[in-house]
């Protein structure tokens, strides 16, 4: 007989619980202590050099996590969702920590990283050494795919890992169709920094572009962390470069164009176009007056015209929520953020088991969706585990008067995606 009071139950208490449960079966409902729970690993850079890239992911999370707060239904069964975010402070070495101790520690069924190869590529090799499925955006694919040592006459040596977005090819083709919007005697400067970015693009970018009629005035890689730039300066000023083309983390781009200006260079440029820099409105303003015209790309603005599979919400809503919440300017890694939990919960979902990672790899494979940044579509290549992106050209223009902010973000052109509309037309930065 069960009587006792030493953490038992009574044979009445017993038959009351049985039979609450039973009832709820019967109704169709999960009991609360039945329910799986789907964990979710998310690493970002929320601090250090690279904290543009990580300044809107906590807003991005609380959309995430309100649109999850009752859980999600996975191949009839029901889940609920616990995402562990985690911050690599900018640092590689920890970000490859930080995957290993969510891999070993935490039991996470599935793995998003987001922003810069020295957050990404770690984290994608954690994953892949452990068996975890993994997905990626906001990186060139080249320096994923080939800066993690696949071949591209070999089949792709990768498993659990994918990752979606911007390569070589769209960076060509919007910076051809960019640059061609305004009279420049085509010789572009180049600085890209000695790391995988700047290799990748180096090797796969400038010849495709001299292909285009254009002239690359390479001084050569320079060190992440330079303070003295003025040997690439007064080569750009003896070659008469009126383009400028740079792929460098904030700081150095700050350090970079203040030398330039202080030495002349800016009043022969035409077109400043830079990445990885001057995606963020808080980067650009720092630079004060000399930030004004210049050119960079976007993987997504809010005038996308799609929606978030996973929260519902338009590019125009996101956008507006985040000022609204932060007091601060929207940024593109919003979208970016929200398309990396859109595709990465779209794969859970057709996987049908949530606890398979055989079955959620198998449908990262197979993925074709829509995100609030565009297409991911795994399915056409051009190589297996990757889905190339939009990257559309952009300016940073003075805002109308009475805006709130003091620099507005426009869309140029959009040969990589024609449905993103073009609501501006390019200016040269000394016009």
């Amino acid at each position: 007989m069960v009587n006792d009071r030493n953490g038992g139950l009574t044979r009445r208490e017993l038959i009351a619980t049985t039979g609450a449960v039973t009832a709820a079966l019967a109704l169709g409902a999960r009991p609360a202590f039945a329910a799986d729970t789907l964990k979710v690993g998310f690493i970002s850079p929320r601090t250090g050099p690279l904290a543009g890239f990580g300044e809107t992911d906590g807003y991005v999370l609380d959309v995430v996590r309100k649109a999850l707060e009752k859980g999600t239904e996975i191949g009839g069964k029901s889940y609920a969702v616990e995402i562990l975010d985690q911050d690599t402070q900018s640092d590689p070495s920890r970000a490859g920590q930080l995957a290993k101790d969510l891999i070993n520690n935490q039991g996470i069924d599935v793995m998003l990283v987001i922003s810069t190869p020295e957050t990404i590529n770690p984290v994608a090799d954690a994953c892949e050494a452990a068996g975890v499925p993994c997905l990626s955006t906001v990186m060139p694919w080249e320096a994923w795919y080939f800066g993690r040592g696949a071949k591209p006459d070999q089949p792709s040596p990768f498993k659990w890992t994918y990752h979606f977005g911007f390569g070589v090819g769209e960076f060509h083709k919007t910076y051809v169709s960019q640059w061609n919007l305004i009279e420049t005697n085509k010789k572009v400067g180049v600085m890209y920094p000695n790391d995988a970015d700047g290799n990748a693009i180096r090797a796969n970018l400038a010849p495709l572009l001299q292909k285009d009629g254009f002239t690359i005035v390479d001084p050569g890689a320079y060190e992440t962390g330079t303070t003295d730039f003025s040997s690439q300066i007064a080569l750009f000023k003896q070659e008469g470069v009126e383009i400028i083309n740079t792929f460098p983390i904030p700081p150095d781009f700050a350090t970079f164009w203040r030398q330039a200006a202080q030495q002349g260079l800016h009043k022969q440029v035409k077109i400043v176009q830079v990445a990885k820099t001057g995606l963020f409105p808080s980067g650009v303003e720092a630079l004060g007056e000399l930030g004004v015209n210049l050119s960079s790309a976007c993987y997504w603005h809010k005038t996308f015209p799609y929606k978030s599979s996973i929260s519902g919400v338009s590019g125009s809503e996101l956008a507006d929520g985040y000022e609204a919440a932060s007091g601060k300017q929207w940024t593109q890694q919003l979208g970016a953020t929200m398309a990396l939990f859109d595709a990465g919960f779209e794969a859970v979902k057709k996987s049908g088991d949530a606890k398979s990672k055989d079955a959620v790899v198998k449908a990262l494979a197979g993925l074709n969706t829509v995100t609030i940044a565009g297409k991911v579509d795994f399915t056409s290549g051009p190589f297996a585990n990757i889905s190339p992106g939009p990257i559309i050209g952009t300016q940073w223009v003075k805002s109308a008067e009475g805006s709130k902010f003091p620099l507005d973000y426009v869309i140029t052109e959009n040969v990589t995606d024609p449905n993103v509309p073009v609501a501006a037309k390019l200016v040269p930065y000394n016009g």
